[in-house]
């Protein structure tokens, strides 16, 4: 009878995600399997900044493209499909970056900086967030200009826009915030 072959454990990719143009910057450090899916880490991100899904999206690695091209979007033909690249292969070292883009209107590019690469002592099941600052803008706040703007009302009780942008926001929004526990209990939830 032949050994069972021992299964090499999947690597861990240490990623951190900054919102491009904001500053403070608005960012996490997460870490998720190698051998993830473009596809699911688009949905790990969406859950670590508290962005909704509500747009498309895409992710721009050196000239290629990968998103979730169907025939209703309005993709170039050159578009890869993101449910069939892996993260080991698409950024294959530390120190690789690459950018994400949600909201083709607002325009949030995401630079995602490969921080580590290592083998865990036990496999990873699910992403996990470490570490971050500050909560993401609110969906259709109309990019970073929208974003000051709403920031400059929010923050001013006299500002004429104050109530409306607080009716908007809604009342648990504070821009400064940053949950881990929260983004990790939301975490558990991908598959």
């Amino acid at each position: 009878m032949a050994a069972k072959k021992e299964e090499a454990s999947v690597p861990v990719y240490q990623l951190k995600v900054t919102i491009d143009g904001i500053e403070p910057p608005i960012w996490r450090r997460i870490q998720v399997r190698g051998d993830v899916t473009l596809f699911k880490l688009h949905k790990i991100i969406q859950e670590a900044m508290g962005w909704g899904d509500y747009h498309l999206h895409q992710f721009m690695v050196g000239r290629e493209h990968y998103s979730d091209p169907s025939h209703e979007d309005p993709w170039d033909s050159d578009v890869k499909s993101e449910k069939r690249a892996r993260l080991s292969k698409v950024a294959p070292d530390e120190n690789n970056r690459f950018i994400y883009e949600y909201d083709f209107g607002d325009s949030w590019y995401h630079e995602i900086l490969v921080e580590k690469i290592f083998v865990p002592d036990e496999e990873l099941k699910r992403p996990v967030c470490l570490d971050g600052e500050r909560s993401a803008p609110p969906e259709d706040c109309g990019g970073i200009p929208g974003y000051e703007d709403f920031l400059v009302a929010f923050r001013d009780p006299e500002h004429p826009d104050h109530e409306e942008i607080m009716d908007w926001a809604g009342e648990d929004y504070d821009p400064d915030k940053f949950d881990k526990n929260e983004i990790n209990r939301l975490l558990k939830k991908i598959r």
